[in-house]
């Protein structure tokens, strides 16, 4: 029997994550980042540290550091769901991994999805 005090363990917290494609590589980032999803103006970054558009037609709008609107290109936004945190794999800072690149998540047996934090990875090396 439960001692009054003990609750019955609550669902593990979650992330919203925002997925989307550069090239054939698919990315996630955390949705609240995200102002809206827009057509690429000519404001809108390409970052070579997570590979060439295809077209780069659309761009994810954030706010940057300094918070100010910035774009980011993307070749397709493919949704949102939430990943529960315990899924959710950090990067070590010995792996070397690019500016903004923060974690990973597998996807049930698919490849790997990187995680990234939007505004720090314009401070990646950049395309356009």
């Amino acid at each position: 029997m439960m001692d009054a005090g003990v609750h019955a363990t609550e669902a593990p917290a979650s992330v919203d994550v925002l997925f989307f494609r550069i090239g054939e590589a698919r990315y996630g980032a955390d949705a609240s980042q995200v102002l809206r999803i827009d057509r690429a103006g000519f404001q809108a970054k390409w970052v070579e540290a997570l590979g060439m558009p295809r077209e780069g037609g659309r761009a994810l709008v954030f706010h940057d550091a300094r918070g100010e609107e910035a774009q980011l290109c993307v070749d397709e936004v493919v949704g949102v769901r939430p990943v529960s945190v315990h899924q959710l794999r950090r990067v070590p800072p010995a792996a070397g991994q690019p500016r903004g690149v923060i974690g990973f998540w597998l996807d049930e047996g698919q490849a790997p999805v990187v995680l990234i934090d939007l505004p720090a990875s314009l401070d990646a090396p950049k395309g356009q």
